[in-house]
């Protein structure tokens, strides 16, 4: 008969085996296997419905935007001021995206966030560090470097009136 001892993982091991998969280039069935994680055989559960570290690292949490303001430039026609702050939880990744033609200022307020435009070297700011994005500028890379802290952005767009202020990449 077998056991109804059924294992559960802290949010913290779940966490810690996605950045272990992510970082260290070995596929999820070799550090399952350096952890110790297997699915028994004569497990009845499908497997859609186990967490696997996969599944986690394929989906990590993403980003929030709270608009602060907005408000057309009275001396720029056709120009608009938003400032917002993204809020980034532990091992949270933007989807890559654009923000139009907007000029983009980036100021972090809180924690550690890794960035890379298109082109650019993948940089690390901390809080009270800060970046510009260019109109028309490729985002590839906005994820927060902690596992347990959050980061956040106070971020300011001078865009086009009307125009959204993050488009994300189409999925491929």
């Amino acid at each position: 008969m077998g056991s109804k001892y059924t294992k559960r993982y802290t949010e913290e091991f779940k966490r810690d085996a996605i950045a272990l998969v992510d970082s260290s280039g070995k596929t999820v069935t070799a550090v399952a296997r350096e952890l110790c994680i297997s699915q028994p055989a004569h497990a009845t559960r499908p497997a859609a419905a186990v967490a696997s570290p996969a599944a986690m690292a394929s989906t990590p949490p993403t980003e929030t935007l709270k608009q602060l303001l907005q408000q057309a430039l009275p001396n720029v026609k056709g120009k608009t001021f938003t400032s917002a702050v993204v809020d980034f939880p532990p091992n949270a990744r933007a989807l890559p995206h654009r923000h139009g033609q907007a000029f983009v200022y980036a100021y972090v307020l809180e924690g550690t966030v890794r960035s890379q435009l298109e082109g650019k070297p993948v940089t690390t700011y901390h809080q009270g560090e800060n970046w510009v994005e260019q109109p028309g500028a490729h985002h590839l890379l906005t994820e927060n470097t902690s596992r347990t802290k959050r980061a956040k952005l106070l971020v300011v767009f001078v865009s086009n009136t009307g125009d959204k202020l993050k488009v994300d990449d189409p999925k491929s």
